[in-house]
C-alpha cells in the first residue's frame, strides 16, 4: 500500500488548514479582478458602467470579455452620477475605503442590477440582491486572491493556482524592510496582470486560515477612530463619514486642499501613502471635478493591524508640519 500523503522530511511553512477564510460563503478565486471576471462570466450583461474614479486594473475583465462599458462621475457623496441603467446592464460600484455601506443601501433601491467592488472593504457583507467582489491581499499579508458573491455560478472547471513565485516580496519585507523588498513587490503584482481565472491557491488559502478576523477589524476600528480624533477639523470628508460604517476599514482618507508635496514628505518619513489611482486623470480627460479633486488632494492614511496609537500618532505630526 502506498500512501497519497506524504509523511517526514522538511517543514513547510508553518500554517494551518483549519478555520475560516472570513467570507468562507464565496467562491474563492485567485485575484479581485479574477472575482469580478467571475461575476461578469456568470451574468452575461450587456453593459457595464464604471466609476471613473477607480484602479484600472477593474477593465482587465471587461475587456478580456469583450463587454460594453461606459464611465460615470460621482458627486461629493459618492454617489453615481447616472440615471437608471437598462435591463441587461450592470453598475459597478466602489465601496470606497471600506466606509460607504449606507451608499450601497441606496444604490440597492435605484439600480436593479449592481456589482459592488469591496476591494477596499474586506468587512462589509455581501447580500443576496447585488454581486461582490474582495481583494483580501489588501488587507493581509497574502500574495494574491479574491472572493465572489453571485448567485449564478458557470459550468467550466477551475483549476487550483499557485502561488509559490508570489510570496517573496512578503518574506522580504520581514527579514529586509519594505525600501529592500519593494522591486519585489513591484514583480510580483505585475504577475496578477491577465492572470489566468482559477481557484484560491493552497498557500493563500492557509495563510488567510491564520487570521484573527475579529482582532483585525477592532485594529483597524480604533486606529482609524484615533487619525480621525486628529484630522476631522482639516478632512473635507469628515461630514460625510458615518460612525456606522466604519468596520474595520483600508485606510483612513484624508482630503485636504493646500497640501502640495505632504505625499512625498510623507514617503520621506517612511509613511508610505498611496495616491489612488494614477489613470483617473487620464480617464477623465481635464474635467477638472470632484474626480481630479480626488486625485490632488486625497491621502489614504494607513491604519492597519501592524499599527499601535504610538506608531501612528506621527503622521497628524507630519501634516501639521
Amino acid at each position: 500500500m502506498s500512501l497519497s500523503k506524504a509523511i517526514g522530511g522538511f517543514f513547510e511553512l508553518e500554517t494551518h488548514d483549519f478555520g475560516t477564510v472570513y467570507h468562507d460563503e464565496a467562491l474563492a478565486v485567485n485575484s479581485g479582478r479574477n472575482a469580478l471576471e467571475y461575476i461578469l462570466r456568470s451574468e452575461k450583461y450587456e453593459k457595464i458602467y464604471i466609476p471613473y474614479y477607480t484602479c484600472d486594473v477593474t477593465l482587465e475583465p471587461v475587456k478580456k470579455l469583450n463587454l460594453a462599458f461606459e464611465f460615470y462621475f460621482l458627486d461629493e457623496k459618492f454617489l453615481p452620477k447616472l440615471p437608471a441603467i437598462g435591463e441587461n446592464e450592470v453598475l459597478l460600484y466602489v465601496n470606497y475605503f471600506g466606509l460607504f455601506d449606507s451608499s450601497i443601501e441606496t444604490l440597492r433601491k435605484t439600480f436593479r442590477h449592481l456589482i459592488i467592488d469591496n476591494s477596499q472593504a474586506f468587512y462589509s457583507k455581501a447580500h443576496k440582491s447585488f454581486s461582490a467582489f474582495y481583494s483580501p491581499r489588501k488587507f493581509f499579508g497574502v500574495p494574491d486572491g479574491g472572493f465572489a458573491y453571485c448567485d449564478k455560478k458557470i459550468n467550466i472547471a477551475l483549476d487550483i493556482d499557485n502561488s509559490a513565485d508570489r510570496i517573496s516580496h512578503l518574506v522580504g519585507r520581514i527579514e529586509n524592510g519594505p525600501e529592500a523588498a519593494y522591486k519585489t513587490f513591484q514583480q510580483n503584482d505585475a504577475k496578477l496582470n491577465n492572470l489566468l481565472l482559477c481557484k484560491m491557491s493552497k498557500l493563500t488559502t492557509r495563510l488567510l486560515r491564520n487570521i484573527d478576523y475579529e482582532q483585525v477589524r477592532k485594529k483597524r476600528n480604533s486606529n482609524f477612530l484615533f487619525l480621525h480624533s486628529f484630522l476631522r477639523s482639516k478632512n473635507e470628508l469628515t461630514k460625510i463619514i458615518e460612525k456606522q460604517d466604519i468596520n474595520g476599514p483600508m485606510v483612513y482618507p484624508f482630503l485636504s486642499k493646500g497640501n502640495r508635496g505632504l505625499q512625498e514628505h510623507l514617503i520621506q518619513n517612511k509613511v508610505y501613502v498611496a495616491r489612488y489611482w494614477p489613470n483617473v486623470p487620464y480617464w477623465i480627460k481635464g474635467n477638472n471635478g470632484f474626480e481630479q479633486h480626488l486625485y490632488d488632494n486625497l491621502f489614504p492614511l494607513p491604519i492597519d493591524q501592524r499599527y499601535t496609537h504610538d506608531d501612528l500618532v506621527v503622521i497628524p505630526e507630519l501634516i501639521n508640519k
